[in-house]
This record gives structure tokens, C-alpha cells and sequence, in this order.
């Protein structure tokens, strides 16, 4: 009986210990295998990486010394001498790709800091306007000045380019950053682009911001200028009622499409293009009645 009993226990044994065993060795051997997956996966990655930037170093290098070496070979007397086409391929795609760049890197800084981005951004605009309207100034006003005079109408006026400036940084850029975080707070911007919310926005901007906004652009300068207010009063009477014709003209299409095309967070940045030919007009406008005053 025990000879039978031991029998069969070495039987179970043979049966059930290979099995176990095998089971014990898939599991073991399933979570190795994943494990070296996971590693080689990993390691590749990092291998790719590396080796991209051992042969692009290696690459560059190689370019150099080939470079030295032909013109050294000789003797300086080929100047014209051609990049690899890789190489100016490179060149061309970082060019090209200048400019993406630059747009993210700006779109980045005006998520992080908006109204400081909004507000260089048109100080550098409006500057450049200014400087704009004085090159029309002078070239018109050597076209009909005599031969003589010519040279005298081209001297660059830079405290009134600088005014312009400081107005787009601490006036323009602001009044409109929180102008239309207001409005749009008020009238939430709707998801289609010409809705009565895009039209009763468009009128509140026109025909109330608009004129406001505009005598405290000739207060602004006025006040930068030195004038008082009975000088700035009388600009306003001689200039105001042509300038708000001359701004429904540009800003009232311009409005519609600025509210009902331009997301919020660009809606500054769109005025500010806009913006530039306008302070063109301004700048004109303005200075030219200064001169037609101090005539008379």
C-alpha cells in the first residue's frame, strides 16, 4: 500500500510540477520580455536622438573641413564656390521657418503677459506711421516746393514720432485691451460671424467708443504737444467733424470684420495693422493743421 501511495504521489509529481513550472516561467518570461520592450523602445528613442545629433554634428563639421579644404585647394581663385545642396536646403528651411516661429513665440508671449504685448506691439506700429506720414509730408511737399526748398522738407520730426509712440503704449494699445474685454463681457462673441450680437457690437463701437476714443486722441497729442485747451478746443472744431467721417469710412467695415472674423485674443493686434494707415491720416491731419495755424 505505501509502495502504491508513493507511486502515485511521484505520478502526480510528473504531472502537475512540469505544469506549474511552465505556468511560473510564461508569467516570468511574459514580464521580462515586456520589461526588455519597454528598455529597447526607450533606448532606441534615445539612440535616434543622439545619433541625429552625432551626424548632424558630424555633418556640419564634414561641411566645414570640405569647404576649407576646396578653398584652400584653390587657392581662393573660385569665388564662386556653392553651399552643398543640403546644406543650403537647411539654410532655406530655417528661413522659412523664421517666421512660424516668430508668430508662435509672439502668440505665447500675448497669452502670457497680454495688455504689456498689445501695448509695445502698437507703440512700435504707431511710431512707424508717424514716420510714414512725414515720408508723404516731405515728398509732397517737395513736389510742390521750389528746387531750392526741396532739401529743407526732409528733416525727420522725432519728438512727434515719439509722441506717437508713447500714445500707442499707454493709450491705444490699454483703451482698447479692456474696451473689448468689456464688450465682449457684455455681449459674449457668438459663433457665428454676422449675428444681431456682431451688428449691435459694431454700432456701441462706431457710434459711441468712436467718438469718444477720438477726443482723447486730440486731447492726447494736444497735451504732449504743449497746447492748452483752448488750442486743443479749437483743433476739435476745425478737425474733428472731417475726422469721424474719414474714420467710419476705414473702421466701420473694418469693425465688422475685427468682431465678427478676429478672435478676442488678436482683436488689438488686427487694430493695430488697421491702425497704422489710420495714424498715417492722423498724423497728417494733426500736424498738418499745427502748420496751417502757426501760418496764420
Amino acid at each position: 500500500a505505501d509502495t502504491a501511495s508513493r507511486k502515485q504521489r511521484r505520478h502526480r509529481m510528473k504531472l502537475n510540477t512540469p505544469l506549474g513550472s511552465y505556468v511560473i516561467l510564461g508569467i516570468v518570461a511574459t514580464s521580462t520580455l515586456f520589461k526588455m520592450g519597454n528598455a529597447f523602445t526607450t533606448t532606441t528613442s534615445s539612440t535616434t536622438k543622439t545619433s541625429s545629433l552625432l551626424s548632424g554634428s558630424f555633418v556640419r563639421r564634414r561641411e566645414q573641413y570640405e569647404s576649407i579644404s576646396d578653398h584652400s585647394h584653390h587657392g581662393g581663385q573660385h569665388s564662386h564656390h556653392q553651399l552643398p545642396l543640403h546644406s543650403a536646403r537647411s539654410i532655406g528651411s530655417r528661413l522659412l521657418m523664421a517666421p512660424q516661429e516668430a508668430w508662435d513665440a509672439y502668440n505665447v508671449a500675448l497669452e502670457a503677459h497680454p495688455l504689456l504685448v498689445k501695448s509695445i506691439t502698437a507703440s512700435v506700429i504707431l511710431g512707424a506711421a508717424d514716420l510714414a506720414g512725414q515720408a508723404l509730408e516731405s515728398r509732397t511737399a517737395a513736389a510742390n516746393a521750389p528746387d531750392g526748398a526741396a532739401a529743407a522738407t526732409t528733416t525727420i520730426d522725432f519728438a512727434r514720432t515719439a509722441r506717437f509712440a508713447f500714445f500707442g503704449l499707454v493709450l491705444q494699445a490699454p483703451w482698447n485691451h479692456f474696451y473689448y474685454l468689456m464688450l465682449d463681457g457684455a455681449l459674449p462673441p457668438t459663433e457665428e460671424p454676422f449675428t444681431p450680437t456682431t451688428g449691435i457690437k459694431v454700432v456701441i463701437d462706431q457710434f459711441v467708443q468712436a467718438p469718444i476714443f477720438t477726443v482723447l486722441i486730440f486731447g492726447f497729442l494736444g497735451f504732449l504737444e504743449g497746447k492748452n485747451l483752448n488750442s486743443i478746443k479749437q483743433q476739435l472744431d476745425d478737425d474733428y467733424a472731417d475726422t469721424m467721417v474719414a474714420n467710419w469710412k476705414l473702421w466701420v467695415p473694418a469693425t465688422v470684420v475685427n468682431i465678427a472674423f478676429v478672435p478676442p485674443i488678436l482683436r488689438v493686434l488686427y487694430l493695430n495693422c488697421i491702425f497704422f494707415f489710420w495714424s498715417i491720416f492722423l498724423s497728417i491731419k494733426i500736424n498738418g493743421s499745427n502748420v496751417s495755424n502757426e501760418e496764420n
